[in-house]
């Protein structure tokens, strides 16, 4: 049996329901196809539902752009939808006087994209503002903040529903063609069908390279490798040492062993890096030996025994171990050539944050 639809969108991640819901309010008839139960089961879950400035990335990026515009729209998506939200700041702390400098270049990486609110504070100023902290110096960054992405989702969900949207769960996409100038897509579940689109968006985030490969409409070579790197969490027992957001400075792959809060004031430290071969979300407790390490290197009150392992999430790299962070990777029809379709690849970090300005950029990508 072929039904028809005017826009399939693959992945009921948060950058997924993003898209959906921009293309329903543009008025397109859309259906989200999601292979779980439930939304946002994987990265959009797994993460440290940290609101981001924008500091890190390379000028001009995807990253850069699309996080300082989306980062805005979004305090501002919480503020009509009622999300429950805090604009917390966050210290990027140098432990001695050696890193300082590098605090100084992230200052002007993020001034150069557009972030205008950072300041750069000596050790002082920092202990002032977190009387725990070991800092040689810090920058703060006033608009980072912390955010509830599950009713973050839950509130895309309800403007796609609201806008005619529909998400279906436990409906796995394994392949398409073209047949009659449509893209006619596999979904399989419990009641197997093919789907006649005029529109498809892969937003299938760890799954995306695969699903792409498996569209004969889409050339091989348009299809990026994909990097697996896990990041681990683990949690504080006790209250909280900080107020604020502490970020070491960064290291490669990630932005090294942070400590982040929960909307509950839970304190949790991570991620760490572990580039993997394979998906698997166990939290090994041998980890925190390191985890110990590394956060003493800026709370040094830091006592035996008090992380607990938490959870872990897994970043979808398009860049291998030991080479510069890649770039979001969103091609239209200018990039493969098959109109109507947009597949989005390496969506990590900050694609929480960017989700709306994501999703504005991928519904331009098809007008």
């Amino acid at each position: 049996m072929t039904e028809k639809i005017e826009c399939a969108v693959i992945g009921a991640g948060a950058i997924g329901l993003a898209i959906a819901r921009e293309m329903a309010m543009r008025g397109r008839e859309v259906i989200v196809l999601e292979e779980t139960d439930t939304i946002g089961s994987d990265t959009s879950s797994r993460n440290s539902e940290v609101v981001h400035a924008g500091i890190y990335y390379d000028k001009d990026s995807l990253k850069a752009k699309l996080c300082v515009e989306g980062r805005e729209r979004l305090y501002e998506y919480f503020e009509s939808h009622g999300i429950e939200h805090r604009r917390c700041g966050k210290l990027i702390v140098a432990t001695d006087e050696g890193q300082s400098a590098h605090l100084e270049v992230l200052k002007v990486k993020g001034e150069s994209s557009g972030v205008t609110d950072l300041r750069l504070l000596d050790g002082a100023e920092a202990r002032a503002m977190e009387p725990n902290l070991r800092a040689a110096a810090a920058l703060l960054s006033p608009s980072s903040g912390i955010m509830d992405s599950h009713r973050l989702m839950l509130a895309y969900q309800g403007d796609l529903e609201d806008n005619g949207g529909m998400v279906a769960f436990k409906s796995p996409v394994w392949g398409g063609h073209m047949k009659d100038g449509m893209k006619v897509i596999q979904v399989h579940g419990a009641e197997p069908m093919e789907l006649a689109c005029d529109i498809v968006i892969n937003s299938a985030g760890l799954g995306a390279q695969a699903l792409s490969s498996s569209f004969e409409f889409l050339p091989a070579d348009s299809v990026p490798p994909r990097y697996l790197a896990k990041g681990n969490y683990f949690t504080l027992a006790g209250k909280a040492p900080f107020s604020r957001l502490v970020y070491p400075v960064p290291e490669p792959g990630g932005l090294g062993v942070h400590l982040t809060l929960d909307l509950g004031g839970q304190a949790r430290f991570g991620p760490d890096v572990e580039w993997v071969e394979k998906i698997d979300y166990a939290v090994d407790p041998g980890r925190a030996e390191r985890f110990y390490a590394a956060i003493r290197t800026y709370w040094p009150a830091l006592a035996d025994g008090a992380l607990q392992p938490g959870y872990a999430g897994i970043r979808p790299k398009v860049s291998p171990p030991g080479t510069p962070a890649g770039d979001f990777v969103i091609q239209g029809p200018e990039t493969h050539g098959v109109e109507g379709v947009v597949a989005l690849y390496g969506m990590e970090s900050p694609g929480l944050t960017a989700s709306l300005a994501i999703a504005t950029r991928v519904a331009g990508l098809l007008e």
